[in-house]
């Protein structure tokens, strides 16, 4: 393995005092020695002016919103906290992304999709994926001993932002994993990699997605996240609090998760018009 440079080592070192998670630093460190290659040149002789450079061929390439704010993060925290430039962070915006509505399964769709998962191991994986509203980097960072059978719920650990929550162990999720762990016998990591001392790789996850959705004629993106919007999606159909489902899907702000109330059609079919209170004729008198 090559030894890190100085520079990488502080960067690394900075992000685990401020407790981010290990995907978001796999993540920074990525965006930064990808900003690198781009110019041929170590990050800490680049500029604003590169920076922004960058930033347009990012964009030409057709790279994701998402992905192009999580490169915004990286640079703006390897600029004001490794290397010290407390004015440039500020001066590195972020792309103002569409706001689109998420991509929601119906429950057929899940069964559909699920059951064309032709690997054990990725069609639990992703089962739990949906059954407890997880990210992809949540779901392959499970362990066997953070399935809490007796109180009904699984730890996340180092979710978003490096926080831990617990989120729901249904009965039926239950009964998956324990004829899984029967047929599988994970050790360390709930689902692990080929070298078991590591987990199964996200892109694992993403492949499967893919190949699924087409092969159950689903004629809709689906991704990891697909299946987290579909939980918190049926879960409000069914007339769960909203609340409960920002905790169980971690986030920080309601408004983040009420995203989820512009998509869910059952909540409005079952939502009253003021008018039918209202004691009223429909022909004019006349």
């Amino acid at each position: 393995m090559a030894e890190l440079s100085p520079l990488r080592r502080r960067m690394i070192e900075d992000m685990t005092i401020r407790n981010l998670s290990p995907a978001t630093q796999r993540s920074y460190v990525h965006a930064v020695a990808k900003f690198s290659r781009h110019f041929g040149r170590s990050p800490e002789r680049l500029g604003l002016e590169d920076v922004r450079a960058f930033q347009v061929h990012l964009v030409s390439t057709g790279i994701s919103w998402p992905a192009l704010n999580q490169t915004v993060c990286a640079l703006r925290f390897f600029y004001g906290v490794t290397l010290g430039h407390a004015e440039i962070p500020e001066r590195i915006v972020y792309a103002r992304s569409p706001r689109t509505l998420p991509t929601v399964l119906s429950a057929d769709e899940v069964v559909r999709f699920l059951e064309a998962v032709p690997s054990l191991k990725t069609r639990t994986a992703l089962t739990t994926a949906y059954a407890a509203g997880l990210r992809a980097s949540e779901t392959v960072g499970l362990k066997v001993g953070n399935i809490d059978s007796e109180r009904g719920v699984i730890r996340v650990e180092h979710g978003k932002g490096g926080k831990d929550r617990n989120v729901m162990l249904s009965a039926q999720l239950l009964r998956i994993l324990r004829v899984y762990w029967k047929l599988a016998k994970p050790q360390g990591w709930l689902f692990p990699g080929r070298d078991a001392s590591r987990p199964i790789d996200v892109q694992v996850l993403y492949s499967a997605c893919r190949s699924a959705r087409a092969a159950a004629g689903i004629d809709k993106r689906v991704t990891v996240h697909t299946l987290r919007h579909s939980f918190a999606t049926h879960l409000l159909e069914n007339g769960t609090d909203i609340r409960i489902i920002q905790v169980l899907l971690g986030h920080s702000n309601l408004s983040s998760t009420a995203r989820y109330t512009t998509v869910s059609n059952g909540l409005i079919r079952r939502t009253t018009s003021p008018l039918d209170r209202l004691n009223i004729e429909v022909v004019p008198p006349g």
